[in-house]
């Protein structure tokens, strides 16, 4: 049985101590640079833990508990003294009710991560102002993490936190760094513009359906949390009809493609063939997901 089925129920923790928003990892890979070992990338990688870790990013108080979980994994191609071109791969999860699981919600291979770093400078966030590119890719991914979270607690929820996202992308624009216009694709302002189109709402109305409906049902009646699953890809079809081979669409099944098989493969009986005709329709990259299907 896959151990997405082995449920543990969670011991309720009853601390009262607020933290931040974030409980993220990051990690910065230097191997391609020739020089991996240099101060400067576990300064960088230090910082950034920090700064994330340890800034307030919203109004709401969370609890040590309730923190999200995510991690930043730079990859260093290259760097001329301060000039660092690299790629960033983010991701995020959420548990699930009443088990020990952790599910991704996100995850982007971003791989237009250029930016400016003097090591020890310090590392602010400024709502107002493009200071710094690092500072503005990492801010932009952690209020959209915050807005995909939300999403699927509340359906529409995270709509404050994209908007954030989006004076962002606006304050970048003129910077001249890449991934933040609308002509290059995909990329930040891609991923927002679509979060926030009523184009695209089947991505928003699929999180909520999936997590709330779907997984978080399956401590008390796993049949009825996989039918939910199986009817969390449909609003997914319905936007695929009208924006076929969407980037929002591969963000999507870029964190829940592996889960989906799973989920679909494994406990109780429930017709699965029309879902399984939908993915290889809508998602035909993951086709070799959709064909290990055993129902």
């Amino acid at each position: 049985m896959n151990k997405f089925f082995l449920f543990v129920i969670c011991l309720i923790n009853t601390s009262f101590f607020y933290a931040q928003e974030f409980n993220a990892t990051v990690a910065v890979n230097a191997e391609q640079t020739g020089n991996p070992n240099l101060q400067v990338f576990k300064t960088l990688e230090r910082e950034l833990t920090e700064f994330i870790n340890n800034t307030k990013w919203t109004n709401v108080d969370y609890r040590n508990e309730e923190r999200i979980d995510c991690s930043f994994f730079i990859t260093i191609a290259d760097f001329d003294n301060d000039e660092f071109s690299a790629t960033l791969q983010v991701q995020a999860s959420r548990p699930v009710f009443g088990s020990s699981y952790n599910t991704t919600i996100f995850n982007v291979n971003d791989k237009q991560f250029n930016f400016r770093y003097l090591e020890f400078q310090p590392l602010n966030y400024n709502p107002n102002s493009f200071d710094s590119n690092l500072i503005s890719v990492i801010s932009f991914y952690l209020y959209t993490i915050l807005g995909v979270d939300a999403d699927t607690f509340e359906a529409n929820s995270g709509t404050n936190y994209y908007e954030e996202a989006k004076v962002i992308v606006g304050n970048a624009q003129g910077s001249n760094r890449v991934g933040w216009v609308r002509e290059q694709n995909p990329n930040r302002f891609r991923l927002n513009d679509d979060l926030l189109s009523p184009t695209y709402q089947g991505y928003r109305d699929a999180m909520y359906a999936y997590h709330r409906e779907g997984l978080d049902v399956f401590h008390n009646n796993v049949k009825k949390g996989k039918e939910m699953i199986t009817k969390a890809i449909e609003p997914l079809e319905k936007m695929h009809n009208t924006r076929p081979n969407s980037y929002i669409m591969r963000v999507f099944f870029d964190s829940k493609a592996d889960e989906v098989a799973s989920i679909l493969s494994n406990g109780p009986s429930v017709n699965v063939a029309k879902t399984i005709q939908s993915l290889n329709r809508i998602a035909p990259t993951y086709s070799d997901n959709w064909k290990n299907i055993k129902f």
